[in-house]
């Protein structure tokens, strides 16, 4: 199987949140920033029940393409579920939460990535 870029791994995980009806998805370029990954994707749901649909929506879409996670956090209280796949990590927020930890304001540093084209609203 062929390795995916980073940016198909983060079309596939920006797709996968949308179609599960992710709300305020944004994708954040932080490779110049940090060793932690070179993609950040944040997404807002707005139960607990919508948030581990969606990180298991884009653990399922990327596993299809051979692509596990190195690690995921958060499951049990499914307030912030982070799917680490190392160049791309993923934040999936209940809104309460993401308001509170304002990841976007953290890295606002970071390179905006224009995914309008990838999702359907």
């Amino acid at each position: 199987m062929t390795k995916l870029t980073d940016r198909e791994e983060l079309e596939i995980a920006v797709k996968a949140l949308d179609s599960k009806k992710a709300e305020n998805i944004r994708a954040i370029k932080v490779e110049d920033l940090t060793i932690l990954a070179n993609y950040f994707v944040i997404a807002g749901a707005s139960s607990t029940t919508q948030v581990k649909a969606l990180a298991n929506e884009v653990e399922y879409q990327l596993e299809q393409k051979g692509i596990r996670p190195k690690s995921v956090e958060g499951i049990q209280s499914a307030d912030w579920i982070v799917l680490d796949y190392v160049d791309i990590i993923v934040h999936v927020f209940i809104n309460e939460s993401r308001e509170f930890y304002k990841l976007e304001h953290l890295w606002a540093d970071g390179e905006s990535v224009d995914i309008s084209g990838i999702i359907t609203d």
